[in-house]
């Protein structure tokens, strides 16, 4: 389904909002809990197990549901969400700190909802100047405005400099790992590191290239009791994804399989985790003072990581 996209003017800024919403979704909006943006970042322990196609769809059936959205996407290009869709990213997050454009420039329009690029951004996170980082908290609460869900595609953290929100404490992370050996080895590896070094106890796990919910559940159960024995962490199952056509046809149209193929598996696997993450969002309050806080808080951690 195809939704225009209008910028609209919210006391004197502007933000990106879907139009077409029915009674229905106004009814669905009534149902969150808080005002502000809930946080939730994707996560993955290693490359290709389809995090950036997973953030897509969670995008795409959260908007049809009557959600605005947006996605920040920290993944540089070749291998990120908008070079997967075909779109031209003229600017960054950083961009807009450093005043080269505006917020609404750097908003990109698909899907349904909005994403705004932050790549650059993040590999400058650590070396902002104090009024960079006032501008930053500034630019992201008018970013936030309006929206109901934010979804960050978090950067893969392969090298030890490397700066993801999936560090930042107070917001909900979301591991998206397949059923393979290496898969699973690899996304315990990334729990045990954020556990250990930022104090993680919490996850969200969605299997997504599986056969079927019986060996989606099986692997999750294993992964579970591993790290609760030995991390005291809880893990959380949200839903699984099975392996078909659709879903790489899909992505090889740059779509979301949920608006491309709406009655393939994958696709309705893809709506009822949507739904069981919106469930989820309704039982928790919103990070007070939501990305900007969240934002300041990794900047606050990465502060206390550099040697004195």
């Amino acid at each position: 389904m195809h939704f225009d996209v209008e910028t609209l003017a919210v006391s004197g800024k502007t933000v990106s909002r879907r139009l077409g919403v029915d009674d229905q979704a106004e009814g669905l909006r009534r149902l969150l809990v808080c005002n502000q943006s809930q946080i939730i970042t994707l996560v993955a322990g290693k490359r290709g197990v389809g995090r950036s196609s997973v953030t897509l769809n969670m995008a795409t059936a959260l908007s049809s549901a009557g959600r605005d959205v947006l996605i920040l996407d920290e993944n540089p290009a070749p291998n990120n969400l908008t070079d997967s869709l075909g779109l031209l990213v003229r600017y960054d997050l950083l961009d807009v700190i450093q005043r080269r454009c505006q917020l609404v420039d750097a908003v990109i329009s698909a899907n349904g909802c909005a994403i705004l690029p932050m790549a650059k951004l993040m590999r400058a996170l650590p070396k902002l100047n104090a009024s960079e980082q006032q501008r930053l908290e500034s630019i992201l609460l008018e970013a936030g405005n309006g929206v109901d869900v934010m979804l960050i595609d978090a950067a893969m953290l392969e090298e030890p400099k490397v700066v993801s929100s999936g560090q930042a404490s107070g917001v909900r992370l979301l591991v998206v790992m397949d059923a393979t050996s290496n898969g699973i080895t690899q996304s315990y590896a990334l729990i045990k590191r954020l556990a250990l070094e930022n104090a993680r106890l919490r996850f969200e796990i969605v299997v997504n290239k599986v056969a079927d919910e019986q060996t989606a559940r099986l692997v999750f159960g294993n992964i579970e009791k591993v790290a609760r024995m030995k991390l005291a962490a809880r893990l959380e199952y949200m839903g699984y994804i099975p392996k078909d056509d659709k879903w790489k046809r899909s992505t090889q149209l740059g779509r979301a399989v949920v608006e491309a193929f709406p009655a393939a598996a994958s696709a309705k696997s893809c709506m009822a985790l949507s739904q069981s993450v919106l469930n989820m969002t309704m039982q928790q309050e919103g990070m007070r003072g939501g990305i900007a806080q969240m934002m300041k808080n990794l900047i606050g951690q990465l502060k206390c990581q550099q040697p004195a």
